[in-house]
């Protein structure tokens, strides 16, 4: 057509680049004429060819002249043709635009399937060029032909190599999105396909769209394989979308849920205190049982499972097992419903059996223990109590956790029984006669007898001689030679120890014990050994701010006050260490002996004094006999002899002043 063929003269002369002086005698002819270039004139030179520049323009160029970019007429080509005038122009851009389809990227369009190829399906949707979709995203289509409309998203109009981009596949989760987004608005039930197990849950397609099953919305009751789901259809609810990630979570246990609360809500508006209904056991916990009332969750608590004592609902419940029940009280704000098993059975205690009563000796296993005592449950929900005062005829002390185990049997007598009151006291002890009543026969004041270490305490030491009969050894009467910070470090709990009755206390039921009483008292014999001043060797075994205590010969201990333990080098002696004691002190009647080490080297200190001066002494005293001696011989005394004497008296003196 004549109107595509429009070329600009001006725009040709630009674009193209002769030489140097061809150039400027075409610049020049053109300053000086406008006229159009005659159709027939030669052709411009050839490629390579050098035209002839005429002799008058070398030697007088033609100056140049500059004109302003504003008076560049763009409208006149070397062949003087213009272009469309601007409404014909504007005219023919819309005719032309109004060929092609508006679009932006991120749109949803209709195309049509145009043409396949091994890899793809080309889709027209009246763009200026067709777009590529590959044919993985047409699994779902396995009848694809040509011809088809098909729905696409426009992801750009023009890629990097100026292409169409366009996906099935982003179009169809758009659309799911939007009818997810509507359905969890409305609250539709939607059907799915689980196609997948992940953590925590599974993956459900819903309209072409990958949702989230969390485990615990599978089911109200908890599953543990979700392998068993994968490849089902179900039902689900939209109960959670994220808009700026396009996440969804479903639930299909919100679908039971809702069955249950309308099964639920009938069931409520029929019930009534005293009803009987029947349940199945849903779950177990270590305080009752869930009972599924068909559609209705009630609690059986374990005080209501049995009119006994049972540790745990497992022993008489199993899961799934169906049982008769009663409505015990339900509060319809809270739908809380309690149930009771044992109360469609009379209560044991208005149908007691004759053989039970006063003074009949019964068989009971212990259902609980405390420290007053342990109950025996006879029938199941009839208990009686055992005192620990009725547990045996010894007035000591009875732990009722030590003497009863939780199990165990035992054989007791009606002491009491109120059946008004539902309660019965048991007693062991009366089982068998009191000892108490005939203890003078067997326990006799005086006799020897060997008993068990029961009890130890600050005070004393308790010991069973028989069943019920025991009685005390004081701290005091333990040993005749040692004292006991406590009893514990002379026996133990479980040892045999040797006995002698020293009392007996009838009314109170008391033994009064003795130990060091099987031996004479030592004290009495070792008076003489161990007389005031008398020197022994110990060992000092316990220390402490006082003094310390030491181990005398023949089992005998002392007691050394602090300052008694300074040695003669001024330190003092420390624990397990050996030295010499002086007593100082021997009380027969306290059993007291106080011994002192610094008084052995003091006694033998002066000692040693005295003897030096009882020596000097007896030197002076030869010396005066032998003056006397010489005085008596010496009729006249010689100068020499006067000077003898002399030194004798010097001598005498010096001694006298010592």
């Amino acid at each position: 057509m004549a109107e595509n063929n429009i070329t600009n003269q001006n725009a040709e002369v630009q674009e193209s680049a002769p030489a140097a002086a061809e150039t400027a005698t075409a610049e020049a002819t053109a300053a000086t004429t406008n006229l159009p270039v005659n159709e027939d004139a030669p052709a411009e030179p050839e490629e390579n060819s050098i035209p002839e520049i005429p002799q008058t323009l070398i030697e007088n160029p033609v100056p140049e002249t500059i004109a302003p970019h504003d008076d560049f007429d763009w409208t006149i080509d070397k062949r003087n043709v213009s272009h469309y005038a601007p409404e014909e122009k504007v005219k023919y851009d819309k005719v032309y635009g109004d060929t092609f389809v508006a679009i932006e990227d991120g749109e949803i369009v209709a195309g049509a399937l145009v043409a396949l190829t091994k890899t793809d399906a080309v889709i027209n949707i009246g763009f200026k060029s067709d777009g590529l979709v590959s044919l993985n995203e047409f699994r779902d289509l396995p009848n694809l032909k040509v011809g088809d409309n098909v729905e696409v998203m426009v992801v750009e109009k023009e890629d990097r190599n100026g292409h169409l981009h366009l996906s099935r596949k982003s179009a169809r989760i758009h659309r799911a999105w939007e009818k997810i987004v509507e359905v969890h608005k409305s609250g539709e039930v939607v059907t799915g396909l689980v196609t997948s197990k992940t953590k925590g849950g599974l993956i459900v397609d819903i309209f072409g769209m990958e949702t989230f099953l969390p485990g615990s919305q599978i089911d109200v009751k908890p599953v543990t394989d979700y392998d068993q789901f994968v490849g089902k259809n179900m039902e689900f609810k939209v109960v959670k979308i994220n808009e700026t990630i396009k996440n969804a979570v479903v639930s299909h246990k919100a679908l039971i849920e809702s069955d249950i609360e309308a099964q639920r809500a009938e069931i409520i508006s029929k019930l009534e205190k005293g009803q009987v209904l029947e349940g199945t056991v849903k779950n177990i916990t270590d305080f009752g049982a869930f009972m599924d009332l068909g559609g209705l969750d009630g609690l059986l608590y374990i005080t209501d499972i049995s009119w006994g004592r049972i540790s745990h609902p497992g022993e008489i419940l199993k899961l799934d097992q169906k049982l008769q029940v009663v409505v015990l009280d339900f509060d319809d704000d809270k739908r809380r419903i309690s149930l009771g098993l044992k109360q469609l059975t009379p209560h044991p205690w208005d149908v007691l059996p004759e053989w039970i009563h006063e003074s009949a000796v019964v068989k009971g296993r212990v259902v609980n223990i405390e420290d007053y005592g342990a109950f025996l449950e006879i029938l199941p929900g009839v208990e009686g109590l055992v005192h620990v005062s009725e547990i045996t005829w010894a007035n000591t002390p009875i732990n009722a956790k030590e003497f009863f185990k939780l199990g165990d049997e035992h054989e007791a007598r009606v002491v009491t029984l109120d059946k008004d009151a539902r309660k019965m006291s048991l007693s062991i002890k009366q089982l068998s006669e009191d000892p108490w009543s005939t203890i003078e026969k067997k326990f006799p004041q005086g006799s020897r007898h060997k008993g068990l270490v029961k009890n130890i305490t600050p005070y004393g030491v308790f010991v069973e001689l028989e069943a019920g009969i025991g009685g005390m050894i004081h701290i005091s009467d333990l040993s005749w030679l040692k004292r006991f910070n406590h009893p514990s470090d002379y026996t133990k709990v479980g040892e045999n120890i040797e006995v002698i009755i020293l009392g007996i206390d009838k009314e109170n039921r008391k033994l009064q014990l003795g130990h060091k009483q099987l031996e004479e008292d030592p004290w009495n014999a070792l008076q003489d050994t161990f007389a005031i001043g008398t020197i022994h060797e110990g060992t000092v075994v316990r220390r402490d701010d006082k003094g310390g205590i030491v181990q005398l010969p023949y089992g005998l201990e002392g007691f050394a006050p602090g300052r008694h333990l300074i040695k003669e080098d001024g330190k003092a002696i420390g624990s397990d260490e050996t030295a010499e004691f002086m007593v100082i002190e021997f009380d027969r009647n306290d059993k007291r002996i106080v011994v002192s080490h610094t008084r052995v080297w003091e006694q033998a200190k002066a000692e040693e004094k005295e003897a030096e001066k009882k020596e000097v002494k007896a030197d002076a005293e030869k010396a005066r006999k032998t003056v006397k001696t010489i005085q008596n011989k010496v009729e006249k005394a010689t100068l020499g002899d006067l000077g003898a004497l002399a030194e004798i008296k010097e001598k005498l003196k010096q001694e006298e002043k010592k």
